[in-house]
């Protein structure tokens, strides 16, 4: 946990997670988002409090709309309406919602070692739902980002 200057140890906030599903026929997506927010004021620009959730002419506007509130609400958007429409799910579904992403992901790193060969061990792929759009209709595809490496190494 981080200290403050006078020594005194802070709670870190509790990482979800989350899971539906576990049909050994599907894939396993785990599903990565954050709910922190970067600090903002009124006078930043904002038409209204930032804090507030606000509809203006079918758009919402509020800190974390789109980072990354709204893209880990798209998820579980999806599961319901999965569940609604009572379709059988065409993937197994792990959600990590974490509390620090703003702050350089304090204790994610220890709970994802820590849970490697538990929570995780059966997931085939990792959707990180923490991303731009490139316009109000194109969504950006990330295939890298900072501190992830790939590699595939075929040896003969």
């Amino acid at each position: 946990s981080p200290q403050l200057p006078d020594g005194q140890d802070l709670p870190l906030p509790p990482v979800i997670l989350g899971e539906l599903g576990k049909d050994p026929q599907n894939p396993t997506i785990c599903f990565y988002g954050h709910v922190d927010v970067q600090p903002a004021k009124k006078e930043d620009g904002w038409k209204t409090d930032p804090y507030t959730l606000t509809e203006i002419n079918g758009n919402l506007y509020g800190r974390g709309a789109t980072d990354n509130k709204g893209p880990v609400l798209a998820w579980i958007n999806a599961v319901e309406t999965f569940r609604a429409l009572k379709l059988a799910m065409p993937v197994n579904f792990k959600f990590v919602i974490e509390g620090m992403e703003e702050a350089g992901s304090l204790g994610l790193e220890k709970l994802l070692e820590e849970e490697k060969q538990r929570f995780f061990s059966d997931v085939d792929y990792i959707v990180i739902s923490d991303n731009l759009w490139l316009s109000n209709k194109k969504p950006a595809l990330t295939y890298g980002s900072r501190g992830n490496a790939c590699f595939f190494v075929e040896v003969k």
